[in-house]
């Protein structure tokens, strides 16, 4: 018989003991369970175990008692013995009494008994989580870049400075290609390069940090949270379906305008698509019994979705504040011409071929890329369902709104009244702090808006570099020589840098890396062979958005669109094609009547 500590005896767990006489006093027999129970927790009790010998062969004033219990002591590997009740017994926690009772030891019950497997070691710490670095395979490709660019000799008339700061660039942008790292990051790492090789001083890396036109894209970024947060944009979106939604042809266009209402006021492609019409498009193709991965995608989905994709780049392209690197494009082009493209005019350059565009494009899809459903009666029910169940605007859509009129009204007649796009965008966030639509805390949260404001400062300082040590100059002197040796007019000449322009966007997955790459170099040459500057530079810059409908990668909302899974790749691939094509027809064909009009050329 083994005896416990205090010296009352204990029960060996695994041997049958006689059961108490009736005659022993209750309070025996529970002392007796509880130093049996205390023998099972000592560190000398057996283990393994399992033992139910306290509900086999305990005494019947034991067993009225007490209800049935479960001891077990697992493996040492497991977890701590454990203690409960049987499952025939409500689960409550074992041997609670009333307060009463338990504030009077006379009563006969016993206090609550917790067991542990004092053996069991430990569990073991979890792991570390792992390093989460850039990714070394693009991250060594982009070193790689730089280093074979920084050890050729420069070619003749380049100065070395310029050719140092273009390894590091060029080094840069396949960075932003690859992304090892995010943008912003890259972007960081290649600053930092230019200045521990003073190629750059610090002041001129980070000059463009104190630019207006990154931080006019931070700011939007802001005013872009409160409109998603107040649900004013899909406000909007669902009033447009419910209006124009009978048909799969009208619900295309009906979103296709919405989503172009909504442009200048989301700088964001991205935000536009993956926050506002995504969620919308799928649950509308999903009411009208379109699904992925089921076989029914072409019956509305696959079309809907590659319409709202390739009019989502032509809504980026007609206002300067649709998309986050059109500011870039009109900072490059004042430093590159001395001539600056403002809101009204690239609005009022953009409109009539943009239109054209947004017209055109559903209807060319819908014939070459046909749904098999033809009307979509449930679309407006399911968005007058959507607005019956938002009800009235709340407090915070009604400030939004206002807030969004006043800004987009100060971009417009801002130049009347002395008014930067900046500040009339600071005054707009002012008002939306103040009013609580939008927090400082949610501002310090989207981190997409200081991502972007760091790699567009960076591709601005060292675009604006490049043309400052006279490296732009010396590559339009010979791109000049070239093409000029072909005898063409400036308008073949300026028709070929198009396409070369346009068409090598297949090897880059970011529209403003693109840009800080190319955009001033051809704006350049376009220039040097006799075509009206600003004219190029418009152009340009339309296409810099128009080529993002090429890939499932090379604007912000293709990957959102292509990742719903309607469209096969090379369907995406084929028709983005063709529709690049269309787009090229209608901007240079219409638009260039259009521009004549306005003077452009």
């Amino acid at each position: 018989m083994l005896r416990a500590r205090n010296g009352i005896p204990a029960v060996h767990p695994l041997k049958p003991h006689p059961s108490p006489t009736t005659s022993t006093s209750t309070t025996t027999s529970l002392a007796a369970a509880a130093a049996a129970a205390a023998a099972m927790a000592s560190p000398t009790a057996a283990s393994p175990l399992t033992c139910h010998h306290l509900g086999a062969s305990a005494s019947p004033s034991l067993r009225s008692r007490l209800p049935a219990v479960s001891f077990s002591l697992r493996h040492r590997s497991s977890k701590p013995i454990s203690l409960s009740h049987s499952h025939s017994l409500p689960s409550k926690p074992l041997f609670a009494p009333p307060p009463a009772a338990a504030a009077s030891p006379s009563r006969g019950v016993l206090p609550p008994v917790s067991a542990s497997a004092s053996a069991a070691p430990a569990p073991a710490p979890p792991p570390k989580p792992a390093l989460q670095g850039a990714a070394i395979t693009p991250l060594l490709a982009s070193i790689a870049t730089g280093v074979l660019i920084w050890l050729i000799p420069a070619p003749a008339g380049v100065p070395r400075n310029a050719w140092q700061l273009l390894a590091i660039f060029l080094s840069t942008i396949v960075g932003i290609i690859t992304q090892p790292l995010p943008l912003g990051a890259v972007a960081l790492l290649g600053l930092g390069a230019a200045v521990l090789t003073r190629t750059l001083t610090f002041a001129a890396a980070f000059s463009a940090f104190g630019d207006p036109i990154p931080w006019l894209i931070a700011l939007a970024f802001f005013f872009a949270r409160g409109f998603i947060k107040t649900g004013l944009g899909s406000r909007v979106a669902y009033a447009f379906v419910a209006q124009f939604g009978s048909s799969s042809l009208g619900l295309g266009y009906a979103l296709v305008f919405a989503e172009a209402l909504l442009a200048p006021a989301i700088p964001s492609v991205s935000a536009r698509a993956g926050g506002i019409f995504l969620p919308l498009v799928k649950s509308l193709c999903e009411a009208c019994g379109s699904r992925s991965g089921d076989g029914t995608e072409r019956r509305l989905g696959a079309w809907l979705m590659l319409t709202c994709f390739q009019t989502s780049v032509v809504s980026s392209a007609m206002f300067l504040t649709a998309m986050a690197a059109n500011p870039l494009s009109a900072n490059l082009t004042a430093a590159t011409i001395g001539e600056g493209i403002g809101w009204t005019l690239w609005a009022k350059a953009a409109i009539v071929p943009g239109l054209l565009s947004l017209v055109l494009v559903p209807l060319i899809l819908y014939v070459i890329y046909p749904p098999e459903v033809k009307s979509s009666p449930d679309a407006p029910r399911l968005a007058k369902e959507r607005l019956a169940k938002m009800g009235p605007m709340s407090k915070a859509e009604t400030i939004m709104a206002g807030t969004l009129l006043l800004t987009v009204g100060l971009w417009i007649f801002g130049g009347m009244l002395n008014v930067d796009a900046v500040s009339a965008a600071i005054l707009g966030l002012s008002v939306l702090l103040i009013t609580g639509v939008v927090t400082w805390k949610e501002c310090l949260a989207e981190s997409v808006a200081w991502d972007t404001l760091t790699w567009f400062a960076a591709l601005i300082a060292m675009a604006g570099y490049l043309n400052k040590y006279g490296l732009i100059s010396w590559f339009s002197e010979t791109v000049v020589k070239f093409v000029g040796g072909l005898g063409l007019s400036w308008q073949l000449s300026f028709g070929v840098l198009v396409l070369l322009y346009f068409y090598s966007h297949y090897f880059f997955a970011s529209g403003a890396a693109h840009i800080g790459a190319m955009f001033a170099a051809f704006l350049s040459v376009a220039s040097a062979l006799g075509t009206p500057s600003l004219f190029a530079a418009m152009v340009l810059s339309f296409l810099s958005n128009l080529m993002g409908g090429l890939t499932h990668y090379g604007i912000g909302s293709a990957p959102v669109f292509y990742g719903a899974g309607y469209v096969p790749l090379a369907q995406w691939w084929g028709y983005g094609f063709v529709i690049s094509v269309v787009n090229i027809i209608i901007w240079l064909g219409a638009g260039g009547f259009w521009w004549k009009m306005i003077g452009l050329w």
